[in-house]
């Protein structure tokens, strides 16, 4: 027996051998509006550009963020590697001086009261991490 092709206009499912128009979830009917695809490129470009100056955003804080800590990092190499002949008390502010023939020390004397090369002025936190004021 040879099977009978329906028209196009008709929606027959050959598996349960029943018209199903009704039951598809787009419209079916020849005078129904044409099915076409969302142009989604501009959603997409907006967000691409959205998405990118967030990173970039997020980047330029992470990378503020690590010359500041790299910037603390040399700082406290600076100090613990200055001779001192006394142990720093925390919380104190004590004064980064250099010397003639390029070596450093830690002092209390103020900068104001001497006349040596002075680095910078640091306190030493709890965690023994030195802090440049």
């Amino acid at each position: 027996m040879k099977k009978e092709k329906k028209p196009d206009q008709v929606v027959f499912n050959t598996e349960t051998q029943q018209y199903d128009a009704s039951l598809k979830p787009y419209a079916t009917d020849v005078s129904a509006p044409a099915i076409t695809t969302t142009d989604s490129l501009a959603w997409k470009n907006r967000n691409i550009n959205k998405v990118n100056k967030h990173i970039q955003a997020k980047y330029n804080e992470l990378k503020a963020e690590y010359n500041k800590m790299m910037a603390q990092y040399e700082y406290n190499n600076l100090v613990y590697a200055s001779k001192f002949s006394f142990e720093p008390v925390v919380g104190d502010t004590y004064h980064l001086y250099k010397r003639t023939d390029n070596s450093t020390f830690l002092s209390i004397i103020l900068p104001e009261e001497c006349d040596f090369n002075h680095i910078g002025s640091f306190y030493l936190d709890a965690d023994g991490i030195w802090h440049k004021k």
